[in-house]
């Protein structure tokens, strides 16, 4: 039987992958396998090709809507590999008698970002379902090669090999410093506390948006080695996959992680952990280490709130966290993410 934490994100989701898909199709055309699990995937040496499909609710909320996250989302998993987000597709299944001004607000929310963004959606599908679903948004994304991403290549060169042609989640070297591009853990919270009278007042807001335009000025700074977005599972889910795909540990400071003091408070009086929370516009990079600092002060242009939280190391195979006190711990992958339905 399927079970809802088998699409959650987190550990249950990639053993469901593994074992139930992987295991009858993987196949590439190109640098990246479909087992690989990466953000995208290549199919020619100029383009890469993504797809997501989306079941947020509710579908509007504080920050955005579905129709933000299908576009930013899509766009967030072609920039994590160092491509410009160019074209994409759009298909909905929409429950019969969906409200109408909620449709339109989630398509001029996809307007915008498709304006903003600069990709052109050019196919498309709609159904509209009896059951009760409320609506799901699928969008595929297609992203070029371009001069900000072989400008990278060619930085990280001057100062070690690298094995590949695009930005992979699995290029981590011991030494290589993980920077994080902004506060964590908003997307998350937000979905909670509008599903949920938790009796909170924060002022909080999804952190949806396109990642591009800061992972663009960070690449033309260049020596990035690895990319992902913490979407599902957030910190914690991203710095595993990298960590292990990579083969090396990371060990981060968790004083030096960024998250708003009122998000950690609602965090800490709920029992979560903003690290597993899901983000949808940050970026986590790996840096080498000579130019970590360069990096960080291009993305700061976009976020004064980023940080360099840590490194990796060829001293233990885990993500470990030095915390507050001068303890350390290990930080596992989640099983899934703990609010489900984020995105």
């Amino acid at each position: 039987m399927i079970r809802r934490e088998d699409g959650a994100g987190g550990k249950y989701m990639s053993e469901f992958l593994k074992k139930r898909i992987f295991s009858r199709i993987d196949s590439s055309a190109g640098e990246i396998a479909l087992s690989d699990m990466e953000d995208s995937a290549d199919f020619d040496n100029a383009y890469v090709l993504t797809t997501d499909s989306y079941t947020a609710y509710p579908p509007v909320f504080r920050g955005g809507s579905i129709g933000s996250l299908a576009i930013c989302g899509t766009a967030n998993d072609l920039a994590v590999v160092g491509a410009e987000p160019a074209f994409m597709s759009l298909a909905f299944i929409i429950q019969e008698g969906f409200e109408d001004s909620v449709f339109e607000r989630i398509m001029d929310d996809i307007a915008y970002w498709v304006e903003k963004i600069g990709v052109r959606i050019i196919t498309g599908d709609t159904k509209v379902v009896e059951m009760n679903a409320g609506i799901f948004v699928n969008t595929s994304g297609i992203g070029m090669r371009n001069e900000h991403l072989e400008r990278n290549l060619e930085a990280i060169k001057e100062h070690r090999d690298y094995p590949f042609r695009w930005v992979r989640d699995s290029g981590l070297r011991a030494g290589d410093e993980i920077i994080v591009s902004g506060t964590i853990g908003e997307h998350g919270l937000t979905m909670l506390l509008e599903r949920e009278d938790l009796g909170f007042e924060i002022d909080i807001k999804s952190d949806v948006q396109p990642v591009w335009f800061a992972v663009r000025d960070a690449l033309d700074v260049g020596g990035i080695v690895a990319m992902k977005d913490p979407t599902r599972g957030g910190l914690a889910e991203t710095l595993n996959e990298m960590a292990e795909k990579s083969g090396v540990g990371i060990k981060i400071d968790e004083e030096r992680v960024p998250v708003r003091d009122d998000v950690a408070g609602v965090c800490e009086a709920l029992g979560l952990d903003p690290l597993t929370l899901a983000n949808e516009g940050k970026v986590v990079l790996g840096v080498v280490n000579e130019l970590a600092e360069d990096v960080l002060k291009a993305l700061r242009m976009h976020d004064k709130n980023a940080e360099i939280i840590g490194y990796a190391t060829d001293e233990f195979k885990e993500v470990v966290v030095e915390t507050r006190i001068g303890t350390t711990k290990i930080l596992p992958p989640p099983v899934m993410d703990p609010i489900p339905r984020v995105c």
